[in-house]
């Protein structure tokens, strides 16, 4: 069968229609208020977990019952209406079907009006739009976990196919922890950080937050100070993780442990930009591995092991060229070099060192905020406007650039970074549930300047309507070490 790809706007109106079918099959089987209360959580791969009332498990004969029930509707003919209402009529209708998330999130926004879908009398917001015609479902399936349960979808370059559900453990807990610390402080959706500001109490929020952070990163700091023989801390993770402050932070809790950091981004060992290899598009690939001098990374890292003093290079991304300005480095006993950048997990990067020399790190930003109940924020929306803020701060790229270069970007990610993950030594989530709040300010004027004639019109567009979802925080409250500032600016860290 040939391969059926959808674009991610088709990807994103099918997994709202097959979650708005889940929620009505589980209202049929299980309750209208186990429905409600079901919690779309986060992503592993493309499997959804789902988060039950009371962290109930569903066994595999009632998801059974609830995967035949979704089959039903497909195969009858079912479809999805998308009904507009005014303030008005929609408070009768949230009110009536219990929908006081929804209600709360509306409340903070000044749109006239609002759309819901509804499927056989069952009513639901969606953050975009929803398939309309059922029949187009087909590939779905239903597998148990602790507290929940895992919707698995197909990927969107192959719809024809159900990919199986793959464990990651170490994601998965890292997952695990941020939504406990999330549900611990009250903020769980957006309606509820709309409520904390409101009420005025932001800027305790960022603190908890930032000190919450803080003592992740001395935790991992003491792991790292108490393994023998590391001397090579190797981070990595996707575009926009904030994976030069973290290694900068990470240094200083080193340093307050007796240790000698030195981050250094591995980036400096790009290949000059003539160079580098080109993609299937004939485009320069920066993403791959062979973007990287390898060769000479090995070479410069065994010399400094087996104590040798050798001269670093730096990468100038003006002249698209590496350069020696002597920055010489010799390793003591208590020296560690912490290197930073999107292949620092793969060994074939690191092949020529011990495996006991070095400590992995991975960091993404997960996000753990939801819009509500039904529907998560993507992490990869949290990540690209973090990057569309940095790069019309720091490189001079408009929106628009940034937009069109994200899906190359994203596919190096897949190839390059989510492979690895699982290898890492721990996990560290880089979100912060009042970041998309201070973003907003800073992103909206970039995405309102791309036209409509532009490619990048309609991702824009979409992202000023989720960005409206919230109610803005100045910047001013941020401590400069802050995660945020290595997007937002005034770090006090060389970002």
């Amino acid at each position: 069968m040939e391969k059926k790809t959808y674009t991610q706007a088709e990807y994103r109106a099918y997994v709202n229609a097959t979650i708005l079918l889940l929620c009505r099959a589980v209202a049929d089987e299980v309750g209208y208020d186990v429905s409600r209360n079901c919690f779309v959580d986060y992503t592993i791969g493309n499997s959804y977990f789902v988060r039950t009332p009371g962290n109930r498990d569903f066994d595999r004969e009632l998801l059974a019952k609830i995967r035949e029930r979704m089959r039903a509707y497909t195969q009858t003919g079912a479809k999805i209406e998308t009904i507009h209402f005014n303030r008005d009529e929609a408070v009768k209708v949230i009110e009536a079907q219990q929908l006081e998330e929804i209600g709360r999130l509306f409340q903070y926004r000044r749109g006239g009006g609002i759309n819901l879908h509804c499927l056989n009398g069952y009513y639901d917001y969606y953050y975009g739009s929803c398939m309309k015609d059922l029949s187009q479902i087909q590939n779905f399936d239903l597998t148990p976990a602790k507290g929940g349960f895992f919707l698995m979808l197909p990927d969107r370059e192959d719809m024809n196919t159900l990919p199986p559900y793959q464990p990651r453990h170490r994601l998965q807990a890292t997952l695990e922890e941020s939504h406990l610390w999330y549900e611990q402080i009250g903020i769980e959706t957006v309606g509820d950080l709309n409520e904390k500001i409101c009420e005025g109490n932001i800027s305790d929020l960022i603190l908890v937050q930032e000190a919450e952070q803080e003592r992740k990163i001395a935790e991992i700091a003491r792991l790292i100070a108490g393994r023998e023989g590391v001397r090579f801390v190797m981070i990595a993770g996707p575009s926009s993780s904030g994976k030069t402050t973290f290694s900068h932070r990470l240094s200083i809790q080193l340093r307050t442990l007796g240790k000698k950091p030195h981050p250094i981004a591995l980036d400096d060992y790009f290949l000059n930009r003539k160079d580098t290899p080109l993609d299937e598009e004939g485009k320069p690939n920066y993403e791959c591995l062979e973007a990287l001098d390898v060769e000479l990374f090995n070479q410069d890292m065994i010399a400094l092991l087996g104590g040798q003093e050798v001269e670093l290079p730096t990468f100038n991304f003006i002249t698209g060229c590496r350069e020696y300005n002597g920055k010489r480095l010799k390793l003591g006993a208590d020296d560690i070099l912490v290197l930073e950048g999107i292949h620092g997990l793969n060994d074939k990067l690191s092949y020529t060192l011990p495996n006991e020399s070095k400590f992995k790190i991975y960091i993404s930003a997960l996000t753990s905020l939801n819009v509500d109940s039904h529907n998560r924020i993507p992490s990869t929306d949290n990540r690209m406007l973090r990057r569309i803020v940095r790069d019309a701060a720091t490189r001079g790229m408009d929106a628009s650039y940034t937009i069109q270069m994200w899906p190359s970007v994203r596919r190096g990610e897949e190839s390059y970074i989510f492979p690895f993950q699982e290898e890492a030594d721990v996990m560290f989530n880089s979100a912060m549930v009042y970041e998309l709040a201070v973003l907003k300010q800073f992103a909206e004027p970039l995405l309102f300047h791309v036209k409509p004639d532009d490619p990048a019109f309609q991702e824009a567009t979409r992202l000023l309507k989720f960005l409206d979802y919230f109610l803005g925080v100045s910047s001013e409250s941020l401590p400069n070490n802050s995660i945020c500032r290595e997007f937002v600016g005034g770090s006090c860290f060389h970002i």
